[in-house]
C-alpha cells in the first residue's frame, strides 16, 4: 500500500519533431497535386497542338479548376497561377 500507481502518462514529442511530422505529410500532400497538375498540363498540350478546339477548351476549364484548387490551399500564388492561365489561353 506503500507503494504509489504511476500512470501511464501520453508521451510528449518535442514541437520541432511535430513540426517535421507536419511538413512532412503537408510535402507530400503538395507533390502528389502538383503532379496532377503536370498532368492535366501535358494533356491539355497534346490536344491544344492537335487544334481540336472543342475538347481544348473542355481540357482548359479542367485546368484552370484545378489550378484555381491550388491557389485555393496555398500550393501556388495568384500570379503564377494568373501567368500560367493566360500562357495555355493563348495557346487555343
Amino acid at each position: 500500500m506503500a507503494e504509489e500507481k504511476k500512470e501511464a502518462k501520453k508521451e510528449r514529442r518535442p514541437t520541432a519533431k511535430k513540426r517535421d511530422l507536419q511538413h512532412e505529410k503537408r510535402r507530400l500532400r503538395n507533390r502528389s497535386f502538383k503532379t496532377s497538375i503536370k498532368t492535366a498540363v501535358r494533356s491539355f498540350e497534346k490536344v491544344a497542338s492537335e487544334k481540336n478546339e472543342q475538347e481544348a477548351k473542355v481540357q482548359l476549364n479542367s485546368l484552370y479548376s484545378l489550378l484555381d484548387k491550388a491557389v485555393k490551399s496555398g500550393i501556388y500564388k495568384l500570379n503564377k497561377v494568373s501567368r500560367l492561365k493566360s500562357k495555355y489561353a493563348a495557346q487555343i
